[in-house]
């Protein structure tokens, strides 16, 4: 008896593992680099825990899919648009993580007021509350205004316009881009939670604000080198 496995499921599962391994390729490429994103994901993990970063995590990964959802249905016309406009974005990112980072320092180089049990963690806690919902917004809005997201999946666009005809091309392109950013922004968020869990149980606040001036200080850096281009 002969069996046979290239019936049309099997053939179509096996047509949609390309994009799908260039959606996750994708999806860690963009993800990867630690940038002004990646440090906050981290610093939002070690001050306020797991659960909450996670909440951002998701958030992050939730446009990453977006984007990359615009940039398999509109294609080149992604590009076209962002034309011309470069300049206009990447400043506008810069004024935004810089406002982030010098409220953060701030927060970070007051330190605890009060008392000691309580106030510690306020001097990091300079985003907002830390309502896993609410985080999961913050992260949301921080990502799609950042323009180094922003001008990778121009980038994808530009290239995937005519790469797939198939819904279920697209389709797979954008879940391994998904899976892939949520994977590895749930890896800063649980090592930012693990790091944070080692210096709570040290109480050594001189290590918590050190920890913030140096996080902030880096999402500084990254708003200037967005300003100058």
């Amino acid at each position: 008896m002969n069996l046979t496995l290239a019936g049309p499921p099997v053939a179509a599962l096996t047509g949609v593992v390309p994009p799908l391994a260039t959606g996750l390729a994708a999806g860690l490429a963009v993800a990867m680099p630690l940038g002004a994103i990646g440090v906050l994901l981290l610093h939002e993990g070690m001050s306020r825990g797991t659960r909450t970063a996670l909440a951002g995590a998701a958030g992050v990964a939730s446009v990453d899919a977006v984007y990359a959802t615009v940039a398999v249905l509109a294609g080149a016309g992604v590009s076209a648009a962002l034309a011309g406009h470069e300049s206009t974005i990447r400043l506008v990112g810069a004024l935004v993580l810089g406002a982030i980072a010098v409220r953060g320092l701030l927060g970070a180089l007051r330190g605890p007021r009060g008392s000691a049990a309580g106030t510690a963690d306020d001097a990091v806690n300079v985003l907002g509350p830390s309502r896993p919902l609410r985080v999961y917004g913050r992260f949301v809005a921080l990502t799609a205004i950042n323009p180094l997201t922003a001008t990778a999946f121009a980038v994808l666009a530009a290239g995937l316009a005519q790469r797939w005809s198939s819904s279920a091309d697209r389709w797979a392109f954008v879940v391994g881009v998904a899976v892939a950013s949520l994977a590895w922004q749930a890896v800063l968020a649980v090592a930012g939670g693990l790091l944070g869990a080692r210096v709570r149980a040290r109480s050594d606040d001189r290590l918590r604000r050190a920890l913030g001036v140096g996080g902030f200080g880096l999402v500084g850096v990254l708003a200037v080198v967005l300003a100058v281009g």
